[in-house]
């Protein structure tokens, strides 16, 4: 059986191009149904078309990109149905993190977590997601499961272009940042289940509030 080694420079070209895409794609700067022509991109990232279609390919994968036949790729709509599917996956996996995490955690990691919280309420609306996302990460990483952690952070990343829409519409961050707090310390008293029920709450509740903000959005363009 014969196989194709890549070069090393397609595959860190491709890595590079990859996640330029994919934060211009999340951050909303390239929006939903844009086509992604190889032969517009590969001159503006300064790349040939081989790490091109790796990185979109990549992105693919994730869900971030689709690539039809013939039509090539273009970045993935906005569908509330997907964010459906993608708040239930994250109570899933996330409570599962937590509740592995929870009885391993130092007091030195919980404070590392409080403190990006204390970020969060010190910053504005465009720096939530981010922070968000490195606060529920910092907790998790005690968990030990690398795997688990890896999905869990591809579905804070298809999560975060729908969060960028309604935050502050939907008055997010002072919710938000309450909910962490009791999972703060929840934390310290290494309490699994309470922990676990309140992160379940905390990702479901707001989730469906986007979910509806975002089908009602789409009633309106159909309008």
């Amino acid at each position: 059986m014969c196989t194709t080694v890549r070069p090393a420079s397609v595959i860190c070209a491709a890595y590079r191009t990859g996640c330029i895409l994919r934060r211009r794609i999340v951050a909303g700067e390239i929006v939903a149904g844009t086509p992604l022509r190889q032969e517009d991109l590969a001159p503006r990232f300064d790349v040939s078309r081989m790490p091109l279609r790796e990185a979109l390919r990549t992105l693919a994968a994730e869900g971030l990109v689709t690539i039809r036949p013939n039509r090539g790729a273009a970045v993935a709509p906005i569908d509330a149905d997907e964010l459906l599917e993608i708040t239930d996956l994250r109570a899933a996996l996330e409570t599962m993190a937590i509740r592995h995490a929870v009885p391993r955690l130092s007091n030195d990691s919980i404070d590392a977590a409080a403190a990006v919280q204390d970020e969060i309420e010190r910053g504005d609306d465009e720096a939530f997601v981010a922070l968000n996302a490195q606060f529920h990460m910092t907790l998790y990483e005690a968990a030990g499961r690398p795997l688990l952690l890896r999905q869990i952070s591809t579905f804070h990343s298809l999560s975060e272009r729908y969060l960028r829409i309604p935050i502050s519409d939907l008055g997010l961050n002072p919710r938000s940042s309450r909910e962490h707090r009791a999972l703060l310390n929840a934390c310290y008293a290494r309490d699994a289940d309470g922990a676990a029920a309140l992160l379940s709450e905390h990702i479901v509740v707001p989730g469906r509030a986007v979910e509806a903000n975002v089908r009602q959005r789409t009633d309106q363009t159909a309008q």
